[in-house]
């Protein structure tokens, strides 16, 4: 049987046990979100020997090459050794500066990274508020023009992350663990074709930034943001939406609550096969985008969607 060494400990585990689920029987809380590769919470590096890695893709070479991997993505095949991700040591201090209700339950966080942080509207950042509590949340800032990281926290459903948000004062210190390049992003090349946002819930993070980046790139095809929400009082940044569809003919925009939605979806009509789509919010809400615009006939490789997948 393999052995593991980790923090001090050392214990046999069974060939071929998922790593995460190993290091957590063991009581090191290791943080989770997805199970899927996808979050980048639960990031180990390997000092000693190897692990059978199903997803080596999920990391840049220089991080596989640093000896970091995703323990949920990881089988244990040998002895290893291991140091866990740190947020201390690992991660970046960034300062709240600001941390406002922009809904019922849609909390906006504003954060001053330690150092200057290089990204692009639509990555996704893990953010760390303890040793083993981190959630992966999409950037809805747009870089080179706000002074701070922006994150808005869908504060629904009670959670550990979101309940230690609630608590969260301007110049509290958090951690900031990986950037992710999720799917979605604007590419000065769709600069004349029609551009569809189709958000749900705290979906419309990411592609709030992403609109605000067509639009500095003075995106000239027809711009429709569509945003869907449980009720009228959850669209968020209604406000902020209509100031810029003010501000520039081209754009449209429709906020829609869940029982409209279907209504709308059914009515969506191509006006262009270079209609380029981009997708956020729930497994559900993506699917029912993704397979209307599928019936109107936008072209599968035409169509981007980050899913908001729930805590397994």
């Amino acid at each position: 049987m393999p052995e593991l060494h980790v923090a001090g400990q050392s214990w046999s585990v069974s060939s071929a046990s998922n790593l995460l689920d190993a290091l957590n029987a063991a009581g090191l809380r290791v943080p989770y979100s997805c199970r899927a590769g996808s979050c980048h919470a639960c990031l180990v590096r390997c000092v000693r020997g190897e692990v059978e890695n199903a997803a080596p893709e999920a990391l840049s070479p220089e991080r596989l090459a640093e000896g970091w991997r995703l323990a949920c993505q990881c089988r244990v095949v040998d002895e290893l050794t291991l140091e866990l991700f740190d947020p201390a040591r690992d991660g970046l201090p960034a300062t709240v500066v600001a941390s406002d209700w922009l809904s019922p339950s849609v909390l906006r966080l504003r954060l001053q990274p330690g150092k200057a942080l290089r990204y692009s509207a639509g990555q996704h950042l893990v953010l760390w508020a303890g040793a083993a509590l981190a959630r992966p949340y999409s950037l809805a800032s747009l870089p080179g023009e706000d002074a701070w990281l922006e994150f808005h926290l869908d504060c629904r459903q009670p959670g550990a992350f979101s309940d230690a948000a609630r608590q969260f004062q301007p110049g509290d210190v958090l951690r900031l663990g990986e950037l992710r390049g999720g799917a979605l992003h604007y590419d000065p090349d769709w600069h004349s074709r029609p551009l569809w946002l189709l958000a749900a819930g705290t979906g419309l993070a990411p592609l709030w930034g992403i609109l605000r980046e067509a639009l500095r790139q003075q995106h000239e095809g027809p711009i429709r943001v569509l945003h869907v929400a449980h009720d009228s009082s959850e669209h968020y940044l209604a406000e902020a939406l209509r100031a810029l569809a003010a501000a520039h003919p081209q754009l449209q925009v429709e906020l829609l609550t869940a029982t409209e939605l279907a209504a709308v979806l059914a009515e969506l009509k191509l006006v262009s096969r270079q209609t380029r789509a981009l997708l956020c919010g729930s497994p559900a809400s993506v699917e029912s985008f993704a397979r209307r615009l599928y019936l109107a006939g936008v072209p599968r490789n035409q169509v981007l969607a980050d899913v908001f997948l729930p805590r397994a």
